[in-house]
Order: C-alpha cells, then structure tokens, then sequence
C-alpha cells in the first residue's frame, strides 16, 4: 500500500480505548494479515502526537514510514522512486488521506495539521504512479462542512482523478 497521509493510522486504539477508528485502521489491516507491512509505505507524516505508539508499530512491522520533512528534501520523483521500491510490481492499494495537503489547500478535514504538501507536490506525487500495479484507492477525510468555499471537495476530486487516471492506464494495457 501507499499511503499518503500525515498520520499513520497505525494505532492500537483511539479515543478512550476504541480498537475501530480512523486512527487504528491499517494496524488492524496488518493484524488481521490482509496488509503486508513491508510493502506499505507511508508518505507525509507530521503533526501532534499523543505518543509514539503508532511510530513504533510501524517501525517493529517493517512499515516504511517517511515523515514530511524526508518527503521535501527528496522532492516527489524520488519519494516514488523509494515508494516503487517498497511495493515491488505486486498489486498495490493507494489510500490519500486529504489531510496530508497542508490546510492552506485543503481546511475540510477533520485532522488538519500544518506543513503539508501543496496541491502541485500531491498531484506530482501521485503522478508517481504511474505504470504500478494498483488494484484500488481511496481519497478520505474530506468534510465539506468544514470548507464552506469548495476547495477541499475539489483539491479531493482533483486527487481521485490523477489516482484513475494511472489505474485506467494500466487496465488499458492489461486488456491489450
């Protein structure tokens, strides 16, 4: 998987102890066996953390996590070159959570944190993808009600379509 987020969603539990939450998701998906750590990159990590709990996790499971200042530094042709390397040829899921945008680009989301990607570095990032194996994506955590002028529902939109486009472009080929 390549996960573009600025959390790692790898926690044991969240708000009072639950284990089902939009911070525990991929720790449940490692455990339950239907994610491979060592193929899971995590790209744009930044923020308040509680603990380093999730940090650790990642770490112990071999979860190649990239925090954004590694992420900037490299720019985004080498972040995927790296990302490319982690998922092999295999099939691979892409999940960006909209949070990883800097709220600048994208306030309508439940978690912002600043110092975030811009829209022109995502669409790059993403851009990245092409000729991968992908099987599926998401884009989550846009909250409309939290952006009255549109801009995260079409910083969201804009996403989703560079994530299809490299999947229509790879099952284009695979039917040839």
């Amino acid at each position: 998987m390549i996960h573009f987020d600025a959390h790692t969603d790898l926690y044991d539990s969240f708000y009072g102890g639950f284990k089902y939450t939009h911070g525990t998701p991929f720790r449940r998906a490692i455990e339950e066996g239907v994610l491979d750590p060592n193929r899971t990159i995590q790209i744009g990590l930044r923020g308040s953390m509680n603990d380093l709990d999730d940090f650790d996790y990642g770490d112990k499971m071999g979860v190649r996590l990239m925090r954004i200042e590694e992420a900037k530094e490299l720019g985004p042709r080498r972040v995927m070159e790296i990302a490319r390397q982690v998922v092999g040829d295999a099939e691979t899921y892409v999940s960006f959570d909209i949070d990883m945008l800097d709220p600048v680009h994208a306030p309508g989301t439940g978690t912002p944190e600043i110092g975030g990607f811009t829209t022109f570095e995502a669409q790059q990032l993403l851009r990245g993808l092409r000729g991968l194996n992908i099987i599926g994506a998401d884009v989550v955590e846009v909250s409309p009600p939290f952006d009255p002028t549109g801009i995260t529902a079409y910083a969201g939109v804009t996403m989703m379509f560079e994530i299809l486009c490299s999947m229509a472009e790879d099952v284009a080929k695979r039917r040839k």
